[in-house]
């Protein structure tokens, strides 16, 4: 087994270095952003600023409690989080991304939130399809099949082999569920799950 450090945590993630209240969801009424921090404790590595902060916040509109670890990076201006209990609906999609890419991806995390797997594998498709067309270079053929815009992104220096190889799996995934052959194959909740 790797030893993944805790000190590397928040070396990536979200802008600033101060934890995004808003960004936290609250689990129990689904409330955006709306915390009150009532304990804070932080351990400091050795030789460093870099400090790995555990904190307790407390909803303000149900009062229900989450645990949040998290940490900016080192020498940037970023930090990352974690929540515990997460909460079970995705809201929203990041900003930056364009919305028919955002629309898909929160139906995709939605319907496997809710356990369904054959809806989130063609959901996901359908937002990956999205991303490729929002692009700049997508030559607005939509007759063209998903694998050939693929291999199209991947031949221009768009996608990364792993990033290719990750989109075929995406796509595979959503075929068993948009064209389905009874008794042949089936999607398992753990391959949903890794391509999200």
């Amino acid at each position: 087994m790797k030893n993944h450090s805790l000190w590397r945590f928040g070396e990536s993630g979200y802008s600033g270095s101060n934890l995004s209240k808003y960004n936290i969801i609250c689990p129990f009424c689904m409330e955006n952003g709306n915390f009150e921090t009532v304990h804070h404790e932080e351990k400091t590595k050795p030789n460093s600023s870099k400090t790995l902060n555990f904190d307790t916040l407390k909803c303000g509109n149900c009062a229900g409690y989450v645990l949040v670890f998290w940490s900016a990076s080192e020498h940037g201006n970023i930090h990352d989080s974690l929540v515990i209990p997460q909460a079970r609906r995705t809201e929203s999609y990041p900003e930056h991304w364009p919305e028919e890419v955002g629309i898909y991806w929160v139906e995709s995390r939605r319907v496997v939130e809710d356990g369904n797997w054959y809806t989130g594998a063609s959901s996901a498709r359908n937002a990956l399809q999205a991303a490729l067309r929002c692009h700049p270079d997508w030559d607005g053929n939509a007759k063209r099949s998903l694998i050939q815009e693929i291999d199209d992104f991947a031949s221009k220096g768009h996608l990364p082999p792993i990033m290719k190889e990750w989109s075929n799996e995406v796509r595979l995934l959503g075929n068993i569920s948009s064209h389905p052959i009874p008794g042949r194959d089936s999607i398992e909740p753990k391959d949903v799950y890794d391509i999200m």
